[in-house]
């Protein structure tokens, strides 16, 4: 596979780059290109492998493009190169803006970060990339979200006096559905450097290493080449540690750990998080998406937002109330043009380790004028629950013990869990009452429904299996649940769980047609009715593979055993049309 040289592409251009993704994506072949001048060479290897999609498999497995971003100065940020995968690259302005820091960080040396952007409405997607299969056996904050896309990055900033900028500046940056931060960042550390060295020969070689990766199969030990070191992680396990461990590690006075942030993302309240630098935006950002696991933030989240993004105008619009969303932002632009929204987080510089900070007041959303505003929490918002004392004074301790971050992260992280695990058990108590009893379930019925979630019922259920049967923390709970089921974190999980536990209904009645004698009820019916009961058996069948029914290992057997006993007891005209139609 050799790399395809073609001229620079930047956010506002459309040149030799985007032609040859164009006519890519037109024969459906992967693509490989960079901004390096040249003619184009011949690829033997590529010609003697095939160019199909089965040549990238691993790849996209993983990652959907990878692609380098520098700065030219008559483009600004530009495409320089790009290695694609079924998955060409898109959205190139929002990607080439969100792979740079804001001008006004100053970040100088190395900086990581990530961004997470809206998939572009009636673009082809691989089946490859997505894994959904995968995607049902992993906690829900590792589950994949189809509309969105995660950008891992790589920047770096140095003194180049060869430069007429004066600096280099470049960014490698990783695409991808999968959600595993910590990991991405892991893989980049181990490549980037060396990609800033080597240039495009060693990236080339990096993403030939990961098409040889197996897929990221859940609870299963993985062994991962890149570039002469090999990792070894487990999915289920490695992902889901790193991705939540990073709890609020930036924003340093321990007040901002109170409930009142956890009550704000666990309602889905817009919040916006100034920052000096993205890592700080994205860690903060993904931090308050995560600080309410195990339960899913259903709402749209930007680890880092820029000005430039394509909806910056509905983000920042005076014309509705701002959405359910959590931005992360570092432009001073910022504190002007999301003055008006209800809940704003300024976090600080970085504390020199060992300093123990000074607690900071909630503020009103009046004192917030600019970026340089001190840190805090800027909202009017009065929280339904009292402050846990205790939390606040193990923290307090850690900082002055000079206790290891992890550990403060460790402690904090089972706090919010066990909170939210205290929240969420009565709703889950209350949802498993609105499933029929099994005994309910007839293999000659329809399966029958979910009784309806009545609010005022659930409220009724609180005072004697509410929150206080698990935790300490006193306030105002059922206002907080009222709240809660108007927000699009109820909603999304209700959802879930509703469509759960209906297809577990599916699954009992299969079950259930399963133990019955359905050849001797055919004996006593029409070959009409016959006919009809295999055509619903088989739609069944296809229904259960389709949505992956939580059946029992031998039941699809079982109903394909019933169907070909009942075609063969038909009469021969109608078995040939039956074994065509859909399968056995």
């Amino acid at each position: 596979m050799a790399l395809r040289g073609l001229a620079a592409s930047g956010p506002g251009s459309r040149g030799p780059l985007d032609e040859a993704v164009a006519a890519a994506e037109e024969r459906g072949a992967p693509a490989v290109v960079v901004a390096a001048g040249g003619a184009p060479e011949d690829d033997d290897e590529d010609e003697g492998r095939g160019r199909g999609l089965l040549r990238w498999d691993g790849f996209s497995a993983w990652l959907h493009c990878v692609c380098v971003v520098g700065f030219d100065l008559e483009l600004g940020q530009a495409v320089e190169v790009s290695i694609y995968s079924f998955c060409f690259l898109f959205q190139k302005t929002n990607i080439c803006y969100l792979s740079f820091p804001d001008s006004n960080s100053g970040c100088l040396g190395d900086t990581q970060f990530c961004f997470r952007f809206r998939q572009s409405s009636g673009r082809r997607v691989s089946l490859h990339c997505l894994l959904d299969h995968y995607d049902k056996d992993l906690p829900v904050y590792l589950k994949k979200d189809p509309a969105y896309f995660y950008g891992y990055v790589y920047f770096r900033q140095v003194r180049d006096k060869s430069l007429k900028r004066g600096y280099f500046q470049k960014s490698l940056v990783l695409i991808s559905k999968l959600p595993y931060i910590h990991f991405f960042h892991t893989v980049l550390k181990q490549i980037a450097p060396e990609y800033f060295e080597k240039s495009e020969p060693y990236l080339e070689a990096a993403c030939n290493d990961v098409d040889r990766w197996p897929a990221p199969v859940p609870g299963k030990t993985l062994h991962l080449p890149i570039m002469g070191v090999v990792m070894k992680v487990i999915p289920f396990i490695s992902f889901a540690d790193t991705h939540i461990s990073v709890i609020l590690p930036t924003v340093h006075e321990v007040d901002l750990f109170s409930q009142m942030l956890w009550e704000l993302v666990l309602l889905g309240e817009p919040l916006v998080v100034m920052a000096p630098s993205p890592s700080e935006s994205s860690e903060t950002v993904l931090a308050l998406v995560n600080c309410i696991s195990p339960l899913k933030y259903f709402s749209d989240f930007r680890p880092y937002f820029t000005i430039h993004d394509s909806e910056f105008k509905e983000y920042t619009t005076r014309t509705q109330a701002p959405p359910s969303v959590i931005l992360g932002v570092t432009n001073p632009f910022f504190a002007k043009t999301l003055q008006h929204w209800p809940h704003i987080i300024r976090i600080g510089d970085l504390k020199p380790a060992g300093e123990i900070p000074k607690q900071v007041k909630v503020k009103k959303l009046k004192n917030l004028k600019t970026l340089d505003s001190k840190p805090g929490v800027y909202t009017s918002y009065k929280p339904y629950l009292n402050r846990d004392e205790e939390i606040i004074k193990q923290l307090q301790k850690g900082v002055q013990q000079k206790r290891p971050s992890e550990a403060q992260s460790v402690i904090l992280r089972r706090y919010f869990l066990e909170l939210t695990q205290s929240f969420i058990i009565p709703l889950e108590r209350y949802v498993a009452s609105l499933m029929p009893l099994q005994k309910s379930i007839s293999p000659w019925k329809s399966p029958p429904q979910l009784r309806q979630f009545l609010p005022e019922e659930f409220m009724k259920t609180l005072e004697k299996t509410g929150p206080q049967l698990t935790s300490r923390i006193k306030g105002d709970w059922i206002g907080l649940y009222r709240h809660f089921l108007k927000s699009p974190n109820f909603d999304g999980w209700f959802k879930t769980r509703r469509k759960e536990m209906t297809q577990k209904l599916e699954a009992l009645h299969l079950e259930a047609l399963c133990e019955e004698d359905l050849l001797l009820w055919t004996q006593k019916h029409t070959e009409v009715e016959t006919v009809d009961l295999v055509l619903k058996l088989k739609n069944k069948l296809l229904q259960a593979d389709r949505e992956r029914l939580p059946v029992k290992p031998d039941t699809m057997e079982k109903l394909r055993t019933h169907i070909d006993a009942i075609i063969l007891a038909l009469p021969e005209d109608l078995q040939g049309i039956l074994l065509k139609t859909g399968m056995t």
